[in-house]
């Protein structure tokens, strides 16, 4: 009896930070698709994703969870959803390099924050606003287009 309680209480706390991805939502996917990009320096690349809804939606759409990163999403025509995520190995840190590893204490190591969802390579997660509260929606199977790069003006 004891060992049952013990494991009834495991996994009720288990649950506790699971997050509750909704099955039915105010507005339907048509297509989402994403699309690799290169930039016209070396180290600049990117991911853009579109998300196309069947008809035109006044949610307030907030944040798209893609390959273990989050970005702010943008809306064109009430129907279109667009996410662009950009990888640069340009950036300029700010660190100190000295012969006297005492100097270089204080430099930070980057932080990577891990996204709170368990995702697959086409797999997304929306969020969105409904009646005050922030919903989440897992997008399955995104199809992958055409990779582009970016012309180089000479």
């Amino acid at each position: 009896m004891k060992t049952l309680s013990i494991l009834l209480l495991i996994l009720s706390f288990s649950q506790c930070g699971s997050t509750q991805f909704e099955k039915n939502t105010p507005f339907i996917i048509d297509s989402a698709n994403y699309m690799t990009w290169t930039g016209g320096q070396p180290g600049i690349h990117g991911i853009n994703v579109q998300i196309q809804l069947k008809e035109k939606s006044n949610i307030t759409f907030d944040s798209l969870y893609f390959r273990n990163k989050a970005t702010k999403v943008e809306i064109k025509e009430a129907s279109l959803i667009i996410a662009n995520y950009t990888n640069s190995k340009n950036k300029n840190l700010d660190i100190t390099l000295h012969l006297d590893p005492k100097k270089e204490f204080r430099n930070k190591l980057p932080i990577q924050k891990k996204i709170p969802f368990e995702l697959s390579k086409n797999e997304a997660v929306l969020t969105y606003q409904l009646n005050g509260k922030t919903k989440y929606y897992k997008i399955k199977d995104i199809k992958e287009r055409d990779t582009k790069p970016t012309q180089q003006i000479q």
